[in-house]
């Protein structure tokens, strides 16, 4: 279970409450994630293109049979009625057919009222609807009583083929998980469950086959399509030694990989999770929808009763079923299921949108925090750069053994996970000396410091050497590239210069998130002259280097002192405390790590800033979508409800009221699918 407190922010597994629709038990209960995985192996065993034609042809005239049947009967009543009127079709034959061809559509509405009366939910569209139409028989108005319920059973077709439509990007992600794989055993190839592989075993991936595991290529270099976990379909050529992920497909020679990760904790494994899980956390405006639902639904049938019996004692010639009539083309206008429906599939397509992209939201609040952001601070390493540090030039003193002293900084080094230490340990190379470090310690914001054949050593930046007095002559000003400063046995040995590259879409990155009138801000530990620097070359107006993680979280607050609200991209662990002041926290490179996963409000799977911009944009657009429906549904609902209150309109703009309004608002909420970012 995905489970983060971070400012109040929680997410948790979803708990299956029983909401006021039907619908929306299906996009967010833990059934729905269930009829996911059965899809899943239904899908397993289809045709080889990938689909089971008939299956899904037969599944679909079923669920459009009961529809079928009544609308046949339907016409063939009104033609009776109204072309050939024969004899025979009157009095009880009439009614016992339009009663007949009500069945099919309206049994199943009547039950799931009943059973929501049952669990106490009195008030729900399904009353309403029951009401309506039962209404419309007893006053006579038989072709309009099936017609209404009719229309709205094609309605709720059409929404549970949506929901599925929306739940497609996330199914797309489970078929990417294989349930068998082939493990060596005694030199000899098994297909075996996936879940059944224990960890340090030997899977042989054929050419074009999935990964089931997490774990690392032992076949000197490889191919892989990783469009399952990042959105990219470029290949993913990986050398030997190097991490492979469940859900990527190799794509040319067979190649063996170790397993590292058990099957349910594979990185696939957590992305699915958190994805089914992400609806759990709702924005305000759903949540909104859901309580007004429940207000709004008992009021709409107090009105309705008011408008059948109130005229009594106000107008001279009241006919009551007249008045009932009014009442009752009322509350079919009244329904809310246009909103109820619409309004969170709208955010379930953004976040299926965002996940087809390689962005993991944690919650469709998130969607609307990034569609307000109006600052974006990013750290600089291995968020706008790549991460990737060569050493540039080693300067030391003359009075040192260079090459000794380079073995005491790279042994030192070691004890770090920054790339600064990769860059460090890859230009000294590997060394037959053994280095004794004592009484090692890494001081934050500075460097690490150890003992050497009982003298200290100090390996860091010109912050570690101020701090224990270290005299030097250095000008750092005047250097561009980020330093690494040493010191042994309290003399200055001098410094190393180590330099990184910015990434292809940063400046692509910086001028969209302008455009989005964003503001764009830097923050870094690196010294402030290398900040500048990439800063003045992407043209990001605000950036401060030199900084420790307190200093970090000082000028966050500053920001949001303007009551400006601001997201955080860092790599989600070290920057802890920022993450945390953030309306919201964004990943770089969620496959890297399972903390960034569990800390991070959107996770990006792969290391592209432009996915920052992308993010906000989907945010934005499903917003935008939502308040679309939301302004649809009110104002066509407004009107229409005036209109029956004073006998203008009749069951069939009512049914356009509830029913049309609710297909047009969820085929709007599903074209979020079909947008390009």
């Amino acid at each position: 279970m995905i489970n983060t407190d971070k400012n109040h922010k929680h997410i948790y597994n979803v708990q299956g409450k029983q909401l006021c629709c039907t619908q929306e038990e299906k996009i967010y209960t833990n059934a729905g994630a269930k009829e996911l995985i059965k899809e899943k192996h239904q899908h397993d065993h289809s045709d080889d293109d990938g689909h089971d034609h008939s299956h899904s042809d037969s599944n679909l005239f079923k669920v459009f049979l009961p529809s079928i049947i009544s609308l046949v009967l339907l016409l063939v009543a009104v033609y009776l009625d109204n072309f050939l009127k024969p004899e025979w079709f009157t009095g009880l034959v009439r009614i016992v057919w339009y009663v007949v061809a009500y069945i099919p559509v309206g049994f199943p509405v009547i039950k799931e009222a009943v059973e929501s009366i049952a669990k106490g939910e009195i008030f729900s569209e399904f009353l309403l609807m029951s009401i309506a139409t039962i209404g419309a028989f007893a006053i006579g108005e038989y072709p309009e009583g099936v017609a209404v319920m009719l229309f709205y059973a094609v309605g709720e077709v059409f929404q549970t083929l949506a929901v599925k439509r929306a739940k497609a990007n996330i199914k797309s992600l489970l078929d990417q998980r294989p349930d068998e794989v082939t493990v060596l055993r005694n030199n000899q190839p098994q297909t075996v469950k996936a879940e059944s592989v224990n960890i340090g075993e030997i899977i042989q991936l054929k050419s074009g086959e999935k990964l089931g595991l997490d774990g690392v290529l032992l076949s000197e270099t490889s191919s892989f399509n990783t469009a399952a976990l990042t959105g990219e379909s470029k290949p993913d050529t990986k050398a030997k030694g190097e991490t492979v992920l469940a859900g990527m497909i190799n794509l040319n020679t067979v190649a063996q990989i170790e397993v590292t990760t058990a099957y349910t904790d594979s990185k696939l494994s957590k992305i699915l999770e958190l994805v089914q899980n992400a609806t759990s956390q709702k924005a305000p405006t759903e949540l909104f929808i859901r309580k007004f639902a429940k207000i709004y639904t008992p009021i709409v049938v107090l009105l309705a009763v008011a408008i059948c019996l109130l005229p009594y004692f106000f107008v001279a010639d009241y006919q009551f079923t007249d008045w009932l009539y009014r009442a009752l083309v009322f509350l079919v206008i009244s329904c809310p299921c246009a909103l109820v429906i619409s309004i969170p599939l709208g955010y379930f397509g953004g976040i299926g949108a965002a996940s087809k992209n390689g962005i993991l939201f944690k919650g469709s609040n998130f969607l609307d925090v990034l569609a307000n952001i109006q600052n974006v601070v990013m750290d600089k390493t291995g968020t706008m750069t790549e991460g990737v540090f060569k050493v540039q030039e080693v300067v030391f003193d003359k009075a040192f053994n260079q090459t000794e002293m380079l073995q005491m900084v790279d042994a030192l080094e070691r004890l770090s996970t920054h790339p600064v230490a990769t860059a460090i340990h890859e230009y000294v190379g590997k060394t037959n000396n053994e280095i004794k470090l004592e009484n090692t310690e890494e001081i934050a914001g500075h460097g690490l410091k150890a003992e050497v054949n009982g003298k200290q050593l100090l390996v860091g930046n010109f912050k570690l050497m101020n701090k224990f007095n270290i005299q030097h002559d250095v000008d750092v000003s005047k250097i561009v590239y980020t330093i690494i400063a040493v010191a042994y046995d309290n003399k200055f040995v001098g410094y190393l210069t180590v330099a990184d590259s910015i990434k292809q879409d940063s400046q692509n990155t910086i001028d969209k998130l302008k455009m989005l009138n964003v503001k764009p801000t830097m923050l870094s530990g690196d010294k402030s002259s290398v900040v500048k620097f990439v800063a003045e070359q992407l043209g990001i107006a605000n950036a401060f280097g030199d900084l420790l993680p307190e200093d970090k979280v000082s000028k966050v607050k500053e920001i949001k002192a303007k009551n400006e609200t601001v997201a955080f991209v860092g790599d989600g662990v070290n920057d802890a405390p920022v993450v945390a002041l953030s309306d919201v926290g964004i990943a770089m490179g969620g496959l890297g790590s399972d903390a960034t996963i569990e800390t991070a409000d959107v996770v990006i799977q792969d290391d592209k800033p432009s996915k920052i911009p992308m993010a906000i944009n989907i945010g934005k657009q499903t917003k935008k979508i939502v308040w679309q429906n939301i302004t649809l549904a009110f104002v066509v609902k407004g009107i229409v409800l005036i209109l029956g209150a004073g006998g203008l309109a009749t069951m069939w703009e009512a049914v356009f009221a509830d029913v049309g309004v609710a297909l047009l608002a969820i085929l709007n909420a599903v074209r979020i699918q079909r947008m390009k970012f």
